[in-house]
């Protein structure tokens, strides 16, 4: 008896360990996979000093691991299927084409740009196509060392394949697990924006620009999570026949949305709040619980990855039993409190995460937004000039053919480096391109220096294996992290590997770098020179969209409002779209700081419309966070609320015809009014529904200004 406790106690031990240290973390787990599997490909060959086959397959299961897409098991079977198809076309035609230059320049275009046009008909192609250019240059780095042409075309979709049953293998094992990771993940990012703006509670007037500035970055976050919690949703609802088991995941993913309005909700400008200074215990309190709201997402996404059941804290309950004696007290003294809504607000959302299993199997079974074209559209919707994603085709393929030529004319020592580099580092923006650029060039001249000290320290061919399989799983821990930090792991593989198959590990050092160098430079020329799509030209549109985005939310609440929908499918989705093109705004501020200060026209536009588009989202959120009350909003206020609406749709219409909008469109006179209706109106709820009406107007009278601005510079 004994013994079996010892066993069992073991056996838990091992279980805990698992969950705690791999389960929990959808990083190291996908590190650990990608390790196992080249583990497994590596150690035998090595052994046996078939180093060729060990390594080109544990790069074929390199490239598998980095094509992999959040999918349905039987999504992820098509896709395995169509990455082994790709990767063995793809690294054949190289083996094929390279004894002939001109055909081989003319098919790496070809390829190149087919490849990354499929990419945008969706996720599943994007990894599949990416990974396919990837064996291609892995095919050129290792074709001097292949035996005969069909080697590669044959060790490197097999490497693939390892890794690709390995992850079906555990997605048997739990094939709700991608759904758990991408809604915990959602959780988590709502989880560091309620504490980000919980710093807001109270705070000074000076530092508000900056937080909500950082408020709005950490909204990307949320906003890709949600869209990324959308399309697995909608993978598994092609897959099932039964569309009830995933009645759970959609609730979950209803209640991210509703918790996500309500925490991006601002009911009045907090500078203002802080300065009454019988509001400050009160607005303490009211960051404490927005912090404890916080931690409760963040426990929430922790039992979601570790399938333990949620345990609400308590402590939020009497937080809100706290604040709400407090307003009691006040209302005692005779005296009036303006942040009750905000209150309820909150105290909503703790309710929401309380009952996060009520009812959960009974009621309509909710809808997800869901990409209506076929592939023929989206394919044919990208053969246009103007398309982002076919002007991206045509600089990455011209940087593989300058790369190409260079390698060929200077007769450049493993210049197949240059093409990786670029297919790193090319981006679809500038910005996004100047980014990777400095982590690439700093990644490689760190990993570099690492790699020749630990090469020393590990001469045998068993060391060198060991750090391979170390450095694979450190790159795939911190790829999705830190991108410089995981390209320093890679380059220390790079070395290894080179070391396993040739002895030359150290000699290809120096080529390594100026090949990374060139590279990157023909990346950065590509984006720099070939339509370049500078941020001042494109902030008129994306404030267009802004605005209109806005307009169409706001109409979505009103109607909620006048008839509540019991499907609120198309008020989601005109949530969801006025978040995208905020973040479109907030991109774009972002990204022009980094561009060349003659391109720089609109910085100060930009940063101010990031702000107050953002202010505006709020109020709106904060309007539709209270859409389930009856009778919130008076007949009077909805004449009020419609007013601004009409005023914000006859501006996107003037925005559309690039003309600066007319001055008699906008609020002044209602501003005026509902000025001094506010004066003369007592603290109370009341006050605070008047309140939100103005600060929705004036933000909305600011950007119409801001539009004007642009509208006449350009």
């Amino acid at each position: 008896m004994g013994v079996e406790s010892k066993r069992r106690f073991k056996i838990k031990g091992l279980q805990e360990f698992w969950v705690s240290t791999f389960w929990r973390y959808p990083n190291r787990l996908f590190a650990l996979k990608a390790a196992i599997a080249l583990s497994v490909l590596l150690i035998p060959f090595v052994s046996l000093n078939l180093s060729f086959i060990g390594v080109t397959l544990a790069l074929g299961a390199l490239a598998g691991a980095l094509s992999e897409t959040d999918d349905h098991p039987k999504g992820r079977i098509k896709a395995l299927i169509l990455t082994l198809i790709s990767f063995g076309i793809s690294s054949a035609s190289v083996e094929l084409l390279r004894p002939f230059p001109i055909l081989f320049g003319v098919g790496l275009v070809g390829s190149t740009l087919t490849f990354i046009i499929l990419g945008g008909l969706g996720e599943r192609y994007r990894g599949v196509t990416f990974g396919a250019l990837l064996v291609a240059i892995y095919t050129m780095l290792g074709a001097d060392h292949s035996p005969q042409w069909y080697w590669q075309p044959l060790l490197l979709p097999a490497g693939a394949l390892c890794y690709g049953i390995l992850s079906l293998s555990l997605l048997a094992y739990r094939p709700w697990r991608l759904l758990e990771e991408q809604l915990a993940q959602g959780f988590e990012d709502l989880s560091l924006y309620m504490k980000k703006k919980s710093e807001l509670f109270p705070s000074e007037a000076e530092a508000q620009e900056k937080l909500i500035n950082r408020l709005s970055l950490q909204n990307i976050q949320v906003v890709n999570s949600l869209e990324r919690c959308k399309n697995v949703l909608n993978s598994y609802a092609d897959a099932l026949d039964d569309q009830t088991l995933l009645r759970p995941y959609l609730h979950q993913f209803l209640l991210l949305q509703s918790l996500h309005e309500r925490a991006a909700s601002s009911h009045e400008r907090y500078d203002l709040l802080s300065k009454d200074t019988d509001n400050h215990e009160m607005l303490e309190g009211l960051g404490q619980l927005l912090l404890q709201l916080s931690q409760a997402c963040h426990q929430l996404s922790k039992s979601m990855l570790t399938g333990t059941s949620y345990q609400h804290p308590v402590a939020l309950k009497w937080t809100i039993s706290a604040l709400n004696d407090q307003i009691k007290r006040q209302l005692s003294k005779h005296e009036t409190n303006n942040l009750s809504l905000l209150l309820k607000n909150l105290t909503q959302s703790h309710v929401s995460l309380q009952n996060l299993n009520f009812n959960v199997e009974t009621g309509l079974l909710p809808r997800v937004d869901r990409d209506h074209r076929s592939l023929w559209e989206r394919f044919t919707e990208q053969l246009n000039w103007n398309h982002p994603r076919l002007r991206y085709a045509i600089r990455l393929s011209a940087c593989f053919l300058i790369g190409y030529v260079l390698m060929l004319v200077l007769n450049i020592e493993k210049g197949e480096w240059i093409l990786l580099t670029s297919l790193f580092v090319c981006q679809p923006s500038y910005s996004e391109t100047r980014r990777r650029l400095f982590q690439r060039v700093l990644g490689t001249l760190t990993g570099v220096l690492a790699g020749v000290f630990i090469v020393q320290l590990l001469p045998t061919m068993a060391g060198q294996t060991l750090l391979m399989l170390v450095a694979t799983y450190a790159f795939f821990v911190w790829l999705r992290k830190n991108y410089a930090v995981s390209v320093v792991f890679v380059t220390i593989f790079v070395i290894a590997a080179f070391n396993v198959t040739a002895g030359k590990g150290l000699i290809i050092l120096g080529p390594r770098i100026m090949d990374t160098i060139i590279g990157a430079v023909l990346a950065i020329a590509a984006v720099r020179f070939l339509w370049p799509d500078w941020q001042q030209k494109r902030l008129p549109g994306l404030l267009t969209v802004a605005l209109e985005r806005n307009k169409i939310y706001f109409s979505s609440i009103l109607s909620e409002y006048q008839e509540h929908q019991t499907d609120d499918l198309n008020y989601r989705i005109a949530r969801h779209k006025a978040h995208l093109a905020d973040n479109a705004l907030v991109l774009a501020w972002k990204s022009m700081k980094l561009e060349p200060k003659n391109q720089q026209k609109f910085q100060k536009h930009a940063f101010s419309l990031t702000y107050l588009n953002h202010a505006l989202l709020s109020y709106l959120s904060a309007l539709g966070a209270h859409k389930n009350t009856d009778k919130y909003i008076s007949k009077e206020q909805q004449e009020m609320f419609l007013q601004i609406e009409k005023v914000l749709a006859q501006a996107v219409s003037a925005l559309h015809e690039n003309e600066p909008c007319d001055p008699s469109i906008g609020l002044h006179s209602f501003l005026d009014e509902l000025s001094t209706l506010l004066n003369s109106c007592e603290k109370g709820v009341e006050r605070q529904k008047l309140v939100l009406i103005y600060n929705i107007a004036e933000v909305s009278e600011q950007l119409l200004r801001e539009a004007s601005l642009i509208a006449k510079e350009t």
